[in-house]
Order: structure tokens, then sequence, then C-alpha cells
């Protein structure tokens, strides 16, 4: 008998993978928050005999090097991977036996980086689950840009032969695990459902649909964003990430709040969009820590700036401080907890700003009144349409370029809101005149502002 358990890791877009037999099991890609994977051991009690990287990350900090140490697993890393600390070297056709009967193999599937494995649980002899990483994903694969840009298309290509490697060598009714592709920008398209297998990917990928130039001219024609922060990722990786520390941050007054937004610290609102709008401190940053926190927070601020955080409760405070140490924003300099009366200093009250919708700003136009349109989506996502007259900055450029923006109450949008809501926080911290247009981009469409781009 075997297992796989699988941990969903929703705010960077990842799973990793705990898998075994009675007494021992391997984690695939753990995160860098070890102990709930220790966790999902001890509910199965199983001892974790193994710990596997199928890569050096790219989009998260590891927990690999740590989750090993504190149970003694054997951490098996690529041996092409260039590392800094000790390691079980692991190269095509290794083997090591998880249980008994229950055995990991290793297949080289070079693509998403040049050193990629993904491993194949066999039970008795028989494929029962792959575990690929970045590499054969649902529907789509790894992106090949991530590592050094005059390997792209060498690694696109390789990235074909390896999707045909697991196609050829493992049975139609083998699931596929990756561990990228469910929001993740490590993926170069998101995940088409939650589950598949070889024979799924074979009538439906095209990486095994189409030959390798059609394949190839594809994937590199569709490649999007890089998040500013993976530059750190892999060299934390391969150096070898230091222990994790989730003890509570330093309490902050609203004195002190003040203070380091004069310093020009970065403070950082987890609330919703809707509250935030509402009211808030003038000056800070709404990042929603329901809403892709990590990503979209280690984009944007400048690496290794202190960072404050404000939430209703303590509990969120340590479930965003939780998932930004999974990026490598480990120790916010000071959080404060409860509403943002609690947060300015006595005698001001909290700054707000406007929050529409496409129709509103439909009738705006209509009206003459020549507003401001900002557009934050992504390069790819505004190739399909946009707003007459608009003019475009991706959040994740935003903070850069403030000063590109038209004078005049700046409308700002994005596809569903979640990003508007950002955007609309930069700007209204650099002391514009802001309106967040919080809708779903249909609504666009209906209010007849789309043009084709």
């Amino acid at each position: 008998m075997y297992f796989v358990d699988t941990l969903e890791l929703k705010g960077l877009g990842n799973r990793s993978y705990l898998a075994g037999g009675p007494r021992s099991a391997v984690a695939i890609d753990p995160p860098r928050d070890v102990d709930q994977v220790i966790a999902a051991a001890a509910r199965r009690g199983v001892r974790i005999a193994y710990v596997a990287e199928t890569h050096l990350h790219n989009d998260y900090v590891t927990g690999g090097l740590e989750l090993a140490r504190i149970t003694g697993a054997r951490y098996l890393v690529p041996a092409a991977a260039q590392v800094a600390f000790a390691r079980t070297p692991v190269a095509d056709g290794d083997t090591v036996t998880v249980d008994e009967g229950l055995v990991l193999r290793a297949i080289a599937t070079p693509g998403h980086t040049p050193h990629h494995t993904s491993y194949a649980l066999e039970d008795a002899g028989r494929a029962v689950s792959v575990f690929t990483g970045g590499s054969l994903l649902i529907g789509t694969v790894g992106r090949p840009d991530l590592v050094e840009p005059r390997l792209t298309e060498q690694l696109a290509r390789a990235q074909h032969a390896s999707a045909h490697r697991l196609a050829d060598q493992l049975d139609d009714t083998v699931p596929v695990l990756p561990t990228h592709g469910f929001g993740s920008f490590c993926s170069s398209a998101q995940a088409e459902g939650t589950a598949t297998t070889i024979g799924r990917e074979r009538r439906t990928n095209e990486a095994l649909i189409l030959d390798a130039d059609a394949f190839v001219a594809q994937l590199l024609a569709g490649l999007d964003d890089i998040p500013a922060y993976y530059v750190h990722m892999g060299p934390t990786n391969a150096a070898g990430p230091a222990p994790l520390d989730l003890t509570p941050p330093e309490p902050a007054d609203a004195a002190q709040i003040a203070e380091r937004l004069a310093a020009g610290e970065w403070v950082v609102d987890l609330r919703n969009r809707i509250a935030f709008a509402e009211g808030h401190v003038a000056g800070s940053l709404n990042f929603d820590g329901e809403g892709q926190l990590a990503t979209y927070l280690a984009w944007l601020m400048p690496w290794g700036k202190p960072v404050t955080l404000l939430a209703e409760t303590p509990e969120q405070i340590a479930a965003a401080q939780r998932e930004l140490a999974r990026v490598g924003i480990d120790r916010p300099a000071a959080a404060a907890t409860g509403t943002p009366a609690d947060w300015v200093p006595e005698g001001q009250a909290p700054a707000s700003f406007r929050r529409v919708v496409f129709a509103d700003l439909a009738a705006a136009v209509a009206r003459g009144e020549s507003p401001v349109i900002l557009d934050v989506r992504r390069d790819a996502e505004r190739a399909q349409g946009h707003i007459e007259g608009s003019t475009h900055i991706p959040v994740h450029q935003l903070h850069r370029r403030l000063g590109e923006v038209p004078d005049g109450t700046v409308w700002v949008h994005c596809a569903g809101g979640l990003r508007a809501g950002i955007a609309a926080s930069l700007l209204d911290a650099a002391g514009r005149q802001v309106v967040a247009v919080d809708d779903g981009l249909t609504s666009a469409a209906d209010a007849g502002l789309l043009a084709r781009s």
C-alpha cells in the first residue's frame, strides 16, 4: 500500500507532496515552512526518510535542507545543481527505496532548468505517480526562461524532449503531480483543471502534440513577465536557506507607524481592498493577505526594504509572515493589529478613496469628463483588448513609473480588482487622486469600453 498527500501552497500557486508507505515517506519540493510537512507525516504515522528536490526553485525558498536536518532524512538534489551544502546527488535512473516495495526513480527532465529531475514513484515495480516539478504540468510545461536568456531556446527544446520522455516511459494511467502550474509564474501557462494523467497530457498538452519547432515557437511567444524577486530565489536555494523564524514581529503603535512611513519604509495593510479604500493610514500600501500576497509584495517591494504589517488580527499577521517567509521576506520590522483608527496619530483621520465599477467609468466618459484611465494588467493581457485612450503600466512596474501617469484623477483598473487595489494604494500613497475600478473586465466589455489591440 502507498499514499500520496498533496500540500497546497495557494498563495504562491504551487504544490508539494508527501508520498510513502506504512512506515516511511519522501517529501517532494517542500516549502520553507516545513512544520506542515512534518504534521502531514505525523498524521500518517510515518517517518520522513527522504526529501527530494526536482530543481533549484526560482519562485520560492525551499524548506528541503531544513526538513532533512530536522528529520535526519537523506536530501536528494539533482547532481548537476550547483549547491553549497552536503546532499545526496541524484542522476538519471537512480533509485531509492522509500518503503518496502516502494521505490522512487529519478528521470532527467531538463527544460525548466538544465538539471531538472522528475521522480516516478513505483509500487512493486509499477509506476503509480510521477512528480514532475516544473517539467510536464497540467496542460502546459514549466517556463524555460528563468535561468539564463541565452539558454532559453535550448531549454525550450529540452522541455519538449523531456515531456516526450515522460510520456514514452510511463503508462497512460499514471497521475502527473507537478509542483508548478496553479498560479506560479514558473509555469508557462496556468493549469487546466486540478488533476491529470500521462494519458490526458498525451491527448491535450501541446508539448506532446506539436513538433519541436512549432512547440518552441509557441512557447517562446507566450512567455510572460518574470517577478523581480525570482532573481534572489535561485542563489538563496543554492546557498542553503537559513532556518525559518516565525516569532511574532515587534508591535508598532501609531507614532511608530508614522515614523516608519517618514523613513521611507513600506507599511503594508493586509486587509481586503474594500476595507482599505474605505479607510487606511495615509502612505500605507494595500496587499490583500488573501490575494497572492507573497508574489505581488515581493515583486513590487525593493528587495531588503523593511516592511511593517497591518491587519485586523494577530492570526492574519502570522499567516502573512509565514507566506512572506516562503519568498525570503523573513522578518517584518514591526506589526500592528486593529483598525485604521488605531494606526493613525491622535487627531488625524484615516485616508480613503472611491471604488467604482466599469459602468461608472463608462458614464464618466459619456459625460465628457475625459478621465485618466490606467490599465495595470500585464502586456499579454493588454494585447487581448484595452480601453481606448487608456495609459498602460503593469502593476509591478508602477512604483518605478509613477511619473508617467498623466495629471488628473486616475481611474485604475485590472482584470478583476485585486491589482487595481494595489495600484490605487500606490497612487494614493504618492499623493494622487485615485478611483479604483473594482470590477471584472467582462463588465468593461458590457459597458462598451473595450477596444481590440
